[in-house]
């Protein structure tokens, strides 16, 4: 069941329905009370799919005066007041009634207005007066480090990305090309004057434009929710429902998804239902009682992170999460969500000793209540918002976190691989005259690689606290450290699945990650850091332009290995089909040794002249150039299983791809 979309704006008391039920304290006997007797009802159930439209701050008219309907749930307290700038700060002068059976206070306030800050005093059941709370409905909050709610402005933002949502919505994303180019905003670029953050305008303009040069698809921001603290990078967020005022208002942070629609990207936002800060002022022991987390901090609490868990199996709390999902996607036409930490919310002994966590109904490990969450905004969303991409950060080996929830799956539209991250990156680190002993780290994971719709992601968390940038990842000297790192991206980009790169990665940034500063640009001055940008933004343009490289990222039948046994060379051989029968395969070679093989042998699909495609080793990439003169003609000679074959040089530490062309 889904809610009717309902915006608050006028009401007169001649209209008010019969139905409302009136508060039980003493300031009901004046007026009925205003919200939907439905919306609540859906709320109380945990089916609310847009709460957002009557909880929280809304502008409203009643009686044809103006001013500003405030909503809030908070079914424990004794009283709750609204105070703000509106009334000086006093608590006396604006008490708020309840909607007896539904825990939901509300307080109209005329002359209230856009722009002033808010919060709520509740005072619990036993009598305590507690902290002042922001609101967790407010699309708007005051920058860190100040922390009161804003009255929001009414948005009146003209969408021009009609064309790009009624495209997606016919989109079949696990078939398209998918780079993802993962951005934390305020330390992607600064003001060189004054280190300041860019705006959302300026981010609209610079990083969009860049974005688009560099040939990727999606640009996928960490959290951009608010958070009071930097260093947390946006996953402690205390206002779900508000962008961040580091970079301007909501809708100017409309404005630059708007921007990016226009040029043609997709953009997608890092989310963290998973937990939230303890911050007095926040959700925490909300009113009086455990109102969003576990009452038990074997349930409530996350030691990894010190910080609470949502109550999963509650309906309020659901509606909470549900609403949050859709408030992105329908107010701001974000194209999906990333979601944190989805491990830490499947298992109920997740980082934990025996002893300090609760088993389920049937004595299990699994969280149940937030197994059916997920399922829930999954099935949800994707009937709402089709074309979107909702991706889930899970790093066990959970089954069918992309399957249907019709099947048992968890309906994810993608999931992280982080075992492919893992074993690659580790292999990387190698010294290559070691490599032959760990040749199946990279082979393995073509074992599972079919088994859900995955992403490679290289993200930021791979470059930082000490497990530094990827270019100091790479062994050797310098001139191998980009060969290898060029090697890297060219397998990574002819490997099944959907790629995300962390900002700085394209161009090897040398030093970690800092969210404290930009990053270092200045080293595109130096021809080696300039050669990986290039490679980056061919390597994009490519698998854009052939259809084998994306087409068939989650289907096993476009994939096959040509040789995966060449341990003593450590080179890797295999063929990428497209679905489209019609369309060329791509063969790709990668030597992960810094020796070159000349008069080398591999089995290819058929007779033809076949092009190379790219080659990491390019001179215009920082390489020695070697290669092989643009393209090689097959032999009718049986190799690697196969009757037709090509004899090709295969550079050191590179990646090259080859497509039949057809016969001379």
């Amino acid at each position: 069941m889904s809610s009717k979309p309902r915006t608050p704006a006028k009401k007169t008391a001649a209209k008010r329905s019969k139905n409302e039920k009136l508060s039980s304290t003493p300031q009901a006997a004046a007026e009925p009370l205003l919200l939907d007797v439905e919306d609540l009802y859906l709320f109380n159930r945990g089916e609310q799919e847009r709460a957002y439209r009557f909880l929280g701050a809304k502008h409203f008219e009643l009686d044809g005066v103006a001013g500003v309907l405030f909503a809030l749930w908070a079914p424990s307290a004794r009283s709750v007041a609204v105070v703000g700038d509106f009334n000086a700060w006093n608590p006396d002068r604006h008490p708020m009634r309840v909607h007896a059976g539904f825990g939901v206070w509300e307080c109209f306030i005329p002359g209230a207005s856009a722009g002033q800050c808010y919060k709520y005093q509740l005072i619990s059941a036993q009598g305590e007066v507690l902290p002042w709370k922001a609101d967790p409905y407010a699309q708007a909050t005051q920058l860190r480090p100040e922390n009161a709610s804003i009255v929001p402005e009414q948005s009146h933002y003209e969408w021009g990305d009609a064309e790009w949502v009624e495209r997606r919505s016919k989109s079949e994303l696990h078939q398209s090309q998918m780079m993802i180019y993962e951005v934390h905003a305020g330390s992607w670029r600064r003001h060189w004057h004054d280190d300041g953050f860019l705006s959302y305008h300026e981010l609209a303009e610079q990083l969009v434009a860049y974005v688009k040069d560099m040939g990727f698809t999606h640009i996928q921001f960490m959290p951009m929710s608010e958070f009071p603290f930097d260093g947390s990078w946006g996953y402690q967020p205390v206002g779900l429902y508000s962008p961040t005022r580091r970079f301007g208002t909501p809708d100017d942070f409309r404005y630059l998804i708007d921007q990016a629609h226009q040029q043609g990207l997709g953009v997608l936002l890092d989310w963290v239902p998973a937990h939230f800060p303890s911050d007095e002022h926040g959700l925490a022991n909300f009113d009086g009682t455990c109102l969003y987390e576990h009452a038990d901090p074997r349930q409530g609490f996350h030691p990894d992170w010190n910080t609470l868990i949502f109550n999963y199996g509650r309906a309020e709390v659901i509606s909470y999460l549900l609403s949050n999902a859709f408030y992105w996607l329908d107010e701001f036409h974000v194209d999906g969500l990333r979601f944190d930490a989805v491990a830490s919310m499947l298992y109920l002994n997740y980082s934990r000793e025996e002893g300090e966590w609760l088993p389920n109904q049937y004595g299990g490990i699994e969280n149940l209540e937030a197994i059916n969450l997920l399922k829930q905004i999954n099935e949800r969303v994707y009937r709402y918002f089709p074309g979107v991409a909702m991706i889930a950060e899970e790093s066990t080996a959970w089954p069918g976190v992309t399957d249907f929830t019709s099947r048992g799956g968890l309906g994810f539209g993608f999931k992280w691989n982080l075992g492919w991250m893992n074993d690659t990156l580790r292999y990387m680190a190698r010294d290559p005259i070691h490599r032959q002993y760990h040749h199946s780290d990279l082979s393995f994971g073509l074992l599972y690689a079919f088994s859900e719709n995955f992403i490679l992601p290289l993200s930021h968390d791979e470059v930082v606290h000490g497990k530094r940038s990827l270019i100091e990842k790479m062994p050797g000297d310098d001139w191998q450290k980009f060969a290898n790192l060029r090697a890297y991206f060219g397998f990574m980009w002819s490997h099944p699945g959907k790629k995300l790169l962390f900002m700085g990665g394209e161009f090897a940034q040398r030093s970690e990650w800092n969210h404290d500063r930009a990053l270092d640009w200045s080293l595109l001055d130096h021809g080696s850091h300039l050669g990986v940008q290039r490679l980056v933004r061919d390597l994009n343009r490519l698998c854009a332009a052939e259809p084998a490289l994306h087409q068939g990222d989650s289907e096993a039948d476009c994939f096959e290995w040509i040789d995966a046994d060449a341990r003593a060379e450590s080179i890797f051989v295999f063929l990428r089909k497209a679905l489209d029968t019609a369309a060329n395969s791509v063969v790709t070679v990668v030597n992960f040794t810094p020796t070159a093989h000349r008069h080398y042998r591999i089995g290819v699909p058929g007779p033809g002249l076949y092009r190379e495609l790219l080659n990491s080793d390019s001179a215009i990439y920082g390489g020695s150039d070697t290669g092989n003169y643009g393209a090689v003609k097959a032999e009718q000679m049986a190799w690697h299983g196969r009757p037709w074959s090509i004899v090709i040089t295969v550079p050191p530490l590179a990646t090259i791809m080859f497509s039949q062309t057809g016969n001379l």
